[in-house]
């Protein structure tokens, strides 16, 4: 069966139950050597299916609560035997900002849309009553694995998943949206990723599944899906409010678009269209915010994340509502000073070519 890929962007996300300093953990020295490539990749057997996605995307929102404090102390990136989202010569770390622009740039910011604002789909406070962006589990040790059945588990990774009972859902335990859980294992420095997750008995039911080492450069299979659309994890891409209150993020964004075509760029390892319309954008796409965008007028919160956008950019992740950038809740987001980011519009942006970057196919490390 064809998998019509739901859009991301839900209005209802729940709350956090870690925000990720600077993109990084820092814990105890991880077990067990790097891997290149996702962990337990031993899909069952059979043909792996066609991705769609749907035609026509339902907005996203997010609330407006009263605003927060907008401050935190600067936060010290991962030293040695600590263990970081991906290492620092992946691509999600590499600095854009003076690549070529993509010939096909003016047709793929016009696809998106032009006049359309960016919005941040995270915030503090909730939207019909669940917080708001995609939630972040950590666990350690101790955290039993238990089992989930796939979907779509031929581009699945098996094995068990350390995913507690009361792991956070994105749009909460009620939500019909994507429903990603995010679950680090912070004594082995893996990322578990589900979509579509619902709890079964003592264990879970999911669409997809992906695990990720996270100090590996791996990429998943060409073809597969993953938690999300592009094959890519979700995790590398989301803002948190302790690395913004830090003054620096170092990674790109993850962005949504309402329509792509049946193609993938490099680090994306999957698609989630039928059209060959090719003014449209391929998974993977990467955009960067033009460097004649003046970021001083914004708030503090905003122009953060407007600088990284420039200097790392967004990669097109999934299907859903134009320039909409993902990131985690948190109670200390000022959601007045995320909305500012709706000053910037899609003509700010230009796509970009990375495949300068890529060492090889298989792996996300860049030269």
């Amino acid at each position: 069966m064809p998998r019509v890929r739901p859009l991301s962007g839900t209005p209802a996300t729940v709350v956090t139950m870690l925000t990720v300093a600077a993109m990084t953990l820092t814990v105890a020295a991880c077990s067990g050597p790097a891997h290149t490539g996702s962990v337990d990749p031993s899909p069952v057997a059979g043909p792996a299916s066609a991705h769609l996605s749907a035609e026509s995307p339902a907005p996203s929102r997010s609330g407006s609560p009263s605003a927060s404090p907008s401050s935190r102390p600067s936060t010290k990136p991962a030293s040695s035997g600590s263990c970081a989202i991906l290492p620092a010569d992946n691509v999600w770390h590499a600095d854009v900002s003076r690549l070529p622009v993509h010939s096909k740039s003016s047709a793929y910011v016009a696809s998106i849309g032009k006049s359309a604002n960016v919005h941040a789909d995270f915030g503090s406070g909730t939207w019909d009553g669940a917080p708001i962006g995609i939630p972040i589990t950590t666990v350690g040790a101790g955290q039993a694995k238990v089992s989930v059945t796939f979907t779509y588990k031929s581009e699945s990774d098996r094995g068990g998943y350390p995913i507690p009972t009361n792991a956070a859902i994105e749009g909460g335990r009620s939500s019909d949206g994507d429903r990603h859980i995010i679950v680090i294992d912070t004594a082995a420095c893996r990322d578990y990723e589900l979509y579509a997750a619902y709890p079964k008995g003592s264990g879970w039911t999911a669409g997809s599944g992906a695990i990720y080492d996270l100090n590996g450069n791996g990429l998943r299979p060409a073809g597969w899906t993953s938690a999300d659309a592009a094959g890519l994890p979700i995790l590398p891409g989301l803002v948190t409010y302790k690395e913004v209150a830090s003054g620096h993020i170092d990674h790109a964004i993850r962005v949504t678009v309402p329509r792509s075509q049946a193609k993938y760029l490099w680090p994306a390892r999957h698609f989630a269209s039928e059209s060959n319309d090719t003014s449209l954008p391929p998974m993977g796409l990467r955009l960067r915010l033009k460097a004649s965008f003046d970021v001083s007028h914004l708030p503090s919160q905003a122009r953060v994340i407007a600088t990284a956008m420039k200097k790392y950019g967004v990669i097109v992740a999934d299907n859903g509502s134009p320039w909409y950038i993902s990131g985690a809740p948190d109670a200390h987001w000022n959601n007045d000073q995320l909305h500012a980011l709706d000053k910037i519009v899609g003509s700010d942006f230009e796509a970009i070519d990375e495949s300068g970057l890529q060492r090889s196919s298989n792996s996300g490390q860049v030269k």
